[in-house]
């Protein structure tokens, strides 16, 4: 793998790119060279315009697998948005740990990561490839508001508003990973210029009144075109931000977060009757996604995102869903434990299909074969040492090939936001002492999950049950590989030092604990030493 090198900041280059040539008023001789000028040319080409911000989730260049990427310094499969936010908020933890040897990988399960490492780079340079392109369709879409009228003029105050939640997501991703980080919004003139840094504080208080600011503007929640955001895209946003408010801020704002989650939930979204649906090929049928990633595997085709989750976790023994095993990450007995799973759960006659489950918690997707497997990992290095996740699928939920399925590419999308979660965040806010909610209804919301769990009442709790360590556990059990755990684990305090090890975390085959500091990942050297602007975040 090639070693990453930024320039200054990655949206320097796309502020340069898309705008130098409106400063000067000038248009180029090549017709196929994209300017301002003949992009944002019409109400079809706006809509065309903000499909690129979206994509900026989903692809990684503009040929599709590998070939032309948007960002430079890492492999280009390596490089998506989702796969790399993957990488940083789950193999640093407890539900995930990797057998390649690419790089620095490894480093993060171990948490030995340092301001080089390759992987936090590339995520860091995917936040700001994303802002840069929100900056510049917001600040196009604001100049043509001014003669815009009718339908056009409704639909731009609908992109706009778009655009500025997208960028608020790569910033809410900013401050929670990195900290202290470089702000630009569309007012700052295009043009070389180091980027000021903004603390946690300012850029809580930012996000939080661009997605109030913006509310109003956005098509009223489920009323949008899928995978676009609504306004439960931004209120779900806006509760995970209060939720974590005093991580970011010292201060509690779970009475706010409530204030969200409640519009969330009376939104009208409804659970989906199968946990595994949400998670094949299939699931843009799911009433329960509030906002998903979209991918295609005809038409968007990268070898990161749900392709690099379902291929990546398959191998050994382990029956293929849909698409090709890479033999790449695989869970650990801690996390097993949290449904009660042992070796012992697996019996060496059973002939395991590809959703094998060996407990009464039916969200547990684990394999596991006695005959060829090892329980306990000696060798990060070897994928059959650990215990196989079959969550994520390219086959339809039935397990029929899935819709417009691809050989190689998936067409599962991500559901970066859903319901489930709006209810553990409700427990969670009314057991942090929030107002606007009450510990029966948190139990009610509890036992929902649970029931489609268990498929009956069996694995029903009471409010003796509900506790923080308990919340905490069930968000591992209903939300895992889906990107939420390294904040998770942070905000309940047992990311790092906390009284809670894993195998291998540390470096240590029983684990052990790391140092605080690491509760946030450094500033890439690289944007360090390009910015004088920049202060990298203490312990590195």
């Amino acid at each position: 793998m090639k070693k990453i090198t930024l320039i200054t900041t990655i949206f320097i280059t796309a502020f340069l790119l898309s705008s130098c040539v409106k400063d000067l008023d000038v248009q180029p001789i090549d017709p196929n060279v994209n300017t301002v000028n003949n992009v944002f040319t019409g109400p079809t080409a706006y809509k065309q315009a903000l499909a690129k911000v979206y994509a900026g989730f989903a692809l990684t260049g503009q040929n599709g697998g590998a070939g032309n990427a948007d960002i430079a310094g890492i492999d280009e499969g390596f490089s998506s948005y989702i796969r790399t936010y993957w990488n940083l908020q789950e193999l640093s933890t407890d539900e995930a740990i990797m057998s390649w040897d690419d790089a620095t990988i490894k480093d993060l399960h171990y948490q030995t990561w340092s301001p080089n490492d390759v992987f936090l780079t590339a995520f860091y340079s995917r936040i700001y490839f994303t802002i840069a392109l929100s900056n510049e369709f917001i600040r196009n879409a604001t100049d043509a508001m001014g003669s815009a009228s009718g339908t056009f003029l409704s639909d731009l105050t609908a992109f706009r508003a778009e655009a500025r939640f997208i960028r608020a997501l790569a910033y809410y991703h900013a401050i929670d990973m990195y900290g202290n980080v470089p702000f630009v919004t569309e007012a700052d003139k295009a043009g070389a210029f180091f980027p000021r840094r903004i603390n946690r504080l300012e850029l809580f208080n930012y996000i939080e009144s661009e997605l109030k600011a913006m509310e109003n503007d956005l098509v009223p929640a489920r009323q949008n075109e899928y995978a676009r955001a609504d306004r439960g895209a931004a209120w779900f946003l806006l509760a995970k931000l209060y939720l974590n408010a005093k991580v970011y801020t010292g201060t509690d704002r779970s009475t706010d977060a409530l204030t969200y989650i409640n519009k969330v939930i009376s939104a009208g979204y409804t659970l989906d009757p199968s946990y595994q649906h949400i998670f094949s090929g299939d699931n843009n049928t799911s009433k329960e996604i509030i906002f998903p990633i979209a991918f295609y595997g005809q038409n968007s085709q990268t070898w990161g995102g749900t392709t690099f989750l379902v291929s990546g976790s398959s191998g050994g023994s382990m029956a293929s869903r849909g698409l090709g095993s890479w033999g790449g990450m695989r869970t650990i007995k801690e996390f097993a434990a949290k449904f009660n799973i042992t070796q012992n759960s697996f019996a060496s006659s059973v002939t395991y299909p590809a959703n094998y489950n060996a407990g009464k918690d039916r969200r547990g997707m684990f394999y596991f074969d006695p005959s060829s497997w090892v329980w306990d990992i000696s060798n990060v290095g070897t994928f059959t040492e650990g215990i196989g996740v079959t969550k994520w699928s390219n086959l339809s939920a039935n397990g029929s090939a899935a819709p417009n399925a691809h050989n190689s590419f998936a067409s599962t999308d991500f559901p970066m936001f859903r319901l489930a979660d709006a209810y553990l965040m409700y427990a969670e806010a009314v057991l942090r002492g929030g107002s606007g909610g009450d510990l029966a209804t948190a139990v009610n919301y509890i036992n929902a999950l649970r029931q489609r769990a268990y498929g009956d009442a069996s694995g029903n709790i009471t409010s003796a049950n509900l506790n923080l360590n308990f919340i905490l556990d069930e968000r591992a059990r209903e939300l895992y590989w889906e990107g939420t755990r390294r904040t998770d684990l942070v905000r309940f305090g047992q990311f790092t030092n906390g009284s809670y090890v894993w195998q291998w975390k540390g470096r240590s085959k029983n684990g052990a604990q790391t140092s605080s500091f690491r509760d946030l990942f450094p500033i890439p050297i690289n944007d360090i030493n390009a910015n004088p602007n920049l202060v990298q975040n203490p312990g590195y």
